[in-house]
């Protein structure tokens, strides 16, 4: 790897089935390696295979705004050269770099692979519950669709599924207007704030694409570079400010006896890592590197322990005299209550989509919800003489 700043030019003799004639500027003594290499390779140069204008060929601009090349390149195997549909340079890309962004277009014919997503799980945004007034505001709305809920069910009678039914879209329906689907961001430690300088830096890169006069240009510069300070000013304030958080969360986890939280916000803190490979060894003890021979000694493995002979002396155990004493009257308030308050947090959600979080921000109206709807699953029991034999259900 290394800076080649390569130029190649648009004069392709001998080299029309590496490059075409579209490129920008001279061929350097670089750039005639650089070809070379590809030829090694068969790599097709992109960028010098589609016409452009001139503004849309330079890769690289000097500070002065003076000297414009051509020296960065997207390469593509000969076998995917009719895949390739464009290469251009997007000026108008925000890098914070004195390169611009040199952008692919491909098309490929893949089978197509039909993904159904009515069934697709939603993932609501309880993280927002730390904030009191949107807290408030979910258990608002809760309420208000509760009463909603429960006058309707007073008019007319509803079975067990229509019920619960009812109670979900209830819970789903107040998660989609308070919290929302939760938006997957690859810093989530950025703000609001920086996000919003970054997209000024943006505008202001902008500008300095769109100067017509030299004056002009520079004066845009200096502005988009002042910008670009406080772009990476608030990053870093952003970054340490996240990472004190989350020590102070590891702390008071520690001091709370949270293992799971503590090891957890570690992880976070630590970053991705990789899992070392176990190697897997032969009866003697001697490591196998090869797949092949890998996959053969797991099917020997299991094939001896699923089929070990019968034991010669099998276990006498009796049956149980009596029946073990279990509880199957109706669950009372408190007991879903407590059920609901020993649900454990950032758990995924089940088929319901009802996290646990939702649940427990208004617990009495949670509790009111599913009560009735408890009373009638027990009373078809109860009808059905289950709870009178005292076996579960």
């Amino acid at each position: 790897m290394g800076d080649f700043n390569a130029k190649i030019g648009p004069d392709n003799t001998g080299y029309e089935q590496v490059m075409g004639t579209h490129a920008l500027g001279e061929m350097s003594e670089n750039g005639e390696s650089f070809v070379d290499l590809c030829a090694l390779n068969n790599l097709v140069i992109g960028g010098s295979i589609f016409p452009h204008k001139q503004i849309h060929k330079s890769t690289w601009v000097s500070p002065a705004g003076t000297t414009e090349n051509q020296i960065d390149h997207v390469c593509i195997s000969k076998k995917f050269r009719r895949s390739l549909q464009d290469v251009r340079v997007r000026r108008g890309t925000d890098v914070a770099s004195d390169h611009h962004l040199v952008v692919a277009r491909l098309k490929l014919k893949l089978k197509k692979n039909w993904i159904d997503t009515s069934d697709r799980r939603a993932k609501y945004n309880v993280s927002l519950l730390k904030d009191h007034k949107i807290k408030e505001d979910f258990g608002l709305t809760l309420k208000n669709k509760f009463s909603v809920l429960q006058d309707r069910s007073e008019e007319e009678e509803d079975s067990v599924s229509n019920r619960w039914q009812k109670v979900r879209e209830t819970l789903r329906s107040a998660c989609q207007e308070v919290l929302g689907i939760k938006k997957y961001q690859q810093k989530e430690w950025i703000t609001a704030e920086t996000l919003t300088k970054i997209e000024d830096r943006k505008k202001k890169k902008a500008v300095v694409n769109n100067s017509r006069t030299r004056a002009a240009k520079a004066k845009a510069q200096e502005e988009y570079a002042e910008a670009y300070k406080v772009v990476k000013r608030n990053i870093r304030k952003d970054k340490r400010d996240y990472v004190d958080g989350l020590a102070a969360e590891a702390e008071q986890a520690a001091y709370n006896g949270n293992m799971k939280q503590l090891y957890d916000i570690t992880k976070r803190l630590s970053g991705k890592f990789s899992k070392p490979e176990r190697p897997v060894k032969e009866k003697q003890g001697k490591s196998i590197t090869e797949i092949e021979q890998q996959m053969n000694r797991w099917a020997e493995h299991f094939e001896e322990l699923l089929n070990r002979p019968a034991p010669l002396n099998p276990p006498d155990i009796d049956p149980a005299n009596e029946d073990l004493p279990i509880n199957c009257d109706r669950p009372t308030r408190d007991e879903i209550r407590k059920a609901i308050t020993m649900m454990k947090n950032r758990k995924a959600a089940g088929p319901d989509d009802i996290p646990a979080e939702a649940l427990k921000v208004d617990l009495d109206a949670s509790v009111e919800m599913l009560f009735p709807l408890f009373e009638k699953i027990c009373g078809r029991r109860s009808d059905s003489g289950r709870l009178e034999r005292g076996i579960p259900y």
